[in-house]
């Protein structure tokens, strides 16, 4: 793959938040998360995160912010100050309206809390998303071979768009959630977002250069899922790093006028 436009310096960040991530998952009883998996809201695209009773842990929750603000100052130490007056405004309702919000992915509601408490708009986001990931992973972990994908639905467990897909084996096409880990299969031309299989109306966009990844592009909802061919790679990074790697990708479908998460949808399932 060409070289990403995301500085090394950023790759190395995300890189040790998916280390801690997968360190605090590990750390959890799996008892936590208890799957409701209730096929006729499954079948209407209910990610099965939002079914599933799980006993979020407060005070962990606040340690694990704790944990990633120290990884993030270590490496930036100019934003130790800001990430102190962040942590100065979290007690237990808080946390719970910020583990409502990252869940639902309300970038709305974060972004006034940046502004209504005068902190960079990003923090608050950055910070709930990825300490509520190892409860979205662990569900993802013990649904994996239930959940299944509807289209227009983006990811079967966690609800995030779907934007990533990997050739793997014999060619198999394999859409991965760079959010809690899930993945699973679609027919190699099909969008993942419509559920359109007519050739007539997928097109793929290349890049120069880049022989291992292509953007698949639907004329129907408009909708794209970048496609990489992993079986070509030394060492096949996470789903996580693959699509921040890749985000040159998202930039050249979208200035052509596509969408990760379209909103004309009529769906062929």
């Amino acid at each position: 793959m060409k070289k990403s436009v995301v500085s090394k310096e950023y790759q190395n960040l995300q890189k040790e938040i998916a280390k801690l991530q997968e360190q605090w998952k590990k750390s959890l009883n799996p008892d936590v998360v208890k799957p409701n998996l209730d096929q006729a809201a499954m079948s209407a695209g209910v990610p099965v995160a939002a079914l599933a009773a799980i006993d979020f842990d407060i005070s962990l929750f606040l340690q694990w912010i704790d944990e990633l603000s120290k990884l993030i100052v270590d490496q930036h130490q100019e934003l130790e100050e800001k990430l102190g007056e962040v942590r100065s405004l979290l007690n237990e309702e808080t946390a719970i309206r910020w583990i409502d919000e990252a869940f639902s992915l309300n970038s709305i509601y974060f972004a006034r809390f940046a502004e209504e408490n005068g902190i960079d708009e990003w923090i608050p986001q950055f910070l709930a998303e990825n300490a509520l990931r190892p409860y979205l992973q662990l569900t993802a972990d013990k649904v994996q071979d239930v959940a299944k994908a509807v289209h227009g639905a983006g990811c079967p467990v966690c609800g995030e768009p779907a934007r990533l897909a990997q050739l793997e084996g014999e060619g198999k096409k394999v859409i991965h959630c760079p959010r809690c880990h899930a993945h699973w299969p679609e027919k190699r031309i099909q969008c993942s977002h419509c559920g359109n299989d007519d050739h007539k109306t997928i097109q793929f966009i290349t890049v120069e250069g880049e022989a291992s990844s292509q953007v698949l592009c639907c004329e129907k909802c408009k909708g794209y899922t970048k496609v990489i061919d992993t079986r070509q790679f030394i060492s096949r990074p996470s789903s996580a790093i693959l699509d921040l790697t890749s985000i040159h990708l998202d930039f050249v479908a979208q200035e052509n006028g596509y969408q990760a998460a379209p909103g004309n949808l009529e769906t062929n399932n």
